[in-house]
């Protein structure tokens, strides 16, 4: 006996009081440091009456007597495993078992909550939940029920009962009905006599409402799956991060609903992202992307701003081309390639776009499609001088303010052998534009050659509706409710005292900037690969997650720092109506991590899973202005975070 109460009150806390005469109680965290008041953590007991250990059991001793650290030298302490909390009046509450929390998919959970939610179902009298370890899915929840005066359950209706009250991680399958549950001699639940579960048999479930079905579509469209079920996960199926950033906002527009980035983590079947959206996603709408009228003068996006200014302060230089050439072999129709390239440039108005300035700033001017033909160079050239030409041709200086950001030139190297090179400046497009650019060209010269104009829909939407719906989206960073406010208020906090760079080993005094830079190209193998894809399907992450945390470890190493962030790219094409388009919609994100030299790699896992999802709720604003926002003034200008 160590801890005394009073009366405790029907439908009240169960507190356990205070410690006897002799005993000692800490409320103490993983580290065996107090903590507050109000704060959960584990009962540890101390004092005269405390036993030696466990008899004939040296191993549980070691475990559960422990140094200590605030009696006198030589004196231990049992650890409980009793969850607890001080009141203010000196009493504790007991709140559960430690061996009763787990960690499943990177979420802690109370194995008794599960349980206490069963047993809620009215024919059901007991309940236990386990985790049980499959060689090929990892650990996963199992359930066990009995039902009440024998009345016939069926696991599959307990098991949608248990969906509707519980979030989705915490869903024990399968379920299994006992007609008791093995016990302890001392009448506790005995864990470890529960039966095997029954090998999953899975069943294909189709949508039935409209939300599921929109749901299941928008992942069989992302993932390219021919079908997609209630029970499908979007993470088991092939999701990553880049493709649940599409999927979120394609839901969205679907909907008309905003969908936070975090909820497809938590929430990643199709049935139980269906019970969030019913319930919270009318609440916060999407703007959406259409055609829109165009004014007099038509705004700049925010990533071609600060491309248009670097172009007007540099025009000479050609670091924002974006070069590329494709061979060709067997016979050329010159004719039906010049007329599909004429055709692209029609269908893209980016590609024959001009940026002027005027009084009130850069502005895009879409140049009529006649205007343009007739601007592809067609030469023949010998094999050893191609190359030569190619760099001249994509080092070649754009004016955006005059020119339109693309040429092209078809080189005759022999008969039947042709190179077509390509050059776009980057405000006109990026690298997720040349898929779509190909495949039009392509498309085009098929039909060309054919004798007829290629049969392809318009385009949803031009770049210029994007520009002014971004505009819409965002709002004014003077209106403290605007996205954009609220969003650079989140990166202000994120990257509030940034270091000012990562001191690495070897430093030496930077350069002027050449804007020169080289490629690492390295391959992991199969079995890493499939390793960090087990880590992150066991802790509701992705690789990208994994790979950043190995990264950012690494960089903390060599760096001596804890304090690390890395930038990456993010394609910004979540709406399906920019997919097929050609034009600048790549954004960066700055990841700031902790990374905690005594945390292990899964804690540190689970650090930047929260690192990560909050950085892709907040995609919306652009990088410029997140740099403008967070750099301090007396910060030397080559020192902020974009380097």
């Amino acid at each position: 006996m160590s801890n005394c109460s009073g009366p405790l009150p029907p439908g009240g806390p169960v507190t356990i009081g205070g410690p006897i005469r002799g005993t000692h109680a800490y409320v103490l965290d993983d580290r065996l440091r107090p903590v507050p008041t109000g704060v959960t953590a584990e009962l540890h007991l101390a004092g005269i009456q405390l036993a030696r250990g466990y008899h004939s059991r040296p191993a549980l001793t070691a475990e559960r007597f422990v140094a200590n650290p605030y009696g006198p030298p030589g004196e231990r302490m049992y650890r409980t495993g009793d969850l607890v909390r001080w009141h203010p009046d000196g009493n504790l509450e007991f709140l559960g078992r430690r061996d009763l929390q787990v960690k499943i998919r990177g979420h802690r959970i109370e194995l008794g909550e599960i349980e206490a939610t069963l047993t809620t179902h009215p024919d059901i009298t007991h309940a236990a939940v386990t985790v049980h370890h499959d060689h090929h899915t990892g650990d996963r929840l199992v359930g066990y029920v009995v039902p009440r005066d024998h009345t016939p359950l069926d696991p599959t209706t307990i098991h949608t009962f248990a969906a509707d009250h519980l979030p989705d991680y915490m869903v024990p399958t399968p379920i299994t009905i006992l007609d008791a549950l093995p016990l302890t001699t001392n009448g506790k639940i005995d864990r470890r006599a529960l039966p095997a579960p029954a090998p999953l048999k899975k069943q294909f479930r189709p949508p039935v409402t409209p939300i599921e079905q929109t749901i299941a579509d928008v992942f069989t469209d992302v993932l390219g799956r021919e079908r997609v079920g209630l029970d499908d996960d979007f993470f088991t199926l092939g999701g990553n991060s880049l493709l649940a950033t599409q999927a979120v906002s394609r839901l969205g527009a679907a909907m008309d609903a905003r969908v936070p980035m975090r909820v497809l983590f938590e929430a990643s079947s199709v049935q139980a992202l269906s019970t969030w959206l019913e319930s919270r996603a009318a609440a916060s709408a999407r703007t959406p992307l259409l055609p829109r009228p165009r004014p007099e003068h038509i705004p700049l996006s925010y990533a071609q701003q600060r491309i248009w200014f670097l172009n007007r302060f540099d025009p000479h230089s050609p670091v924002y081309n974006i070069p590329f050439a494709v061979r060709l072999s067997g016979p050329m129709d010159t004719a039906a390639l010049l007329a599909a390239i004429a055709d692209v440039v029609n269908r893209h108005e980016t590609l024959r776009t001009i940026y002027p300035e005027s009084e009130a700033g850069p502005h895009q001017v879409v140049v009529p499609a006649a205007e343009v033909s007739g601007a592809v160079e067609s030469a023949g050239v010998a094999e050893n001088e191609l190359a030569t030409r190619l760099l001249s041709m994509a080092s070649a200086e754009f004016d955006v303010t005059t020119s339109v950001p693309v040429r092209a030139a078809l080189f005759e190297t022999a008969e039947n052998e042709h190179v077509l090179a390509v050059v776009l400046h980057h405000i006109c497009a990026d690298g997720s534009s040349i898929a779509p650019l190909a495949r039009d060209l392509m498309a085009a010269y098929t039909a060309r050659t054919h004798g007829h104009p290629p049969a392809w829909s318009a385009p949803t939407v031009q770049y210029a509706d994007y520009t002014l719906w971004q505009r819409e989206l965002l709002g004014s960073d003077d209106d403290p409710n605007s996205l954009l406010a609220q969003q650079l208020t989140y990166w202000r906090s994120t990257l509030d005292g940034q270091p000012e760079q990562l001191e690495l080993p070897g430093n030496r005094t930077p350069p002027a900037v050449t804007h020169r830079g080289r490629t690492h190209t390295f391959t992991i193998d199969a079995p890493t690969h499939h390793a960090a894809a087990e880590l992150a399907r066991q802790h509701t992450a992705t690789v990208f997650m994994v790979l950043h945390t190995a990264f950012a470890v690494f960089l903390a190493r060599i760096s001596d720092t804890t304090d690390i962030i890395i930038g990456t790219p993010v394609a910004g094409r979540g709406d399906p109506a920019l997919d097929d388009l050609v034009g600048m919609f790549v954004n960066t994100l700055a990841l700031r991590t902790p990374v905690d030299g005594a945390s292990s790699f899964t804690q540190l896992l689970s650090t930047v899973r929260e690192t990560d999802l909050a950085a892709f709720e907040h995609a919306d604003v652009p990088f410029e202005r997140v740099v403008q926002a967070s750099t301090r003034h007396d910060r030397p200008p080559d020192t902020h975070c974009s380097r």
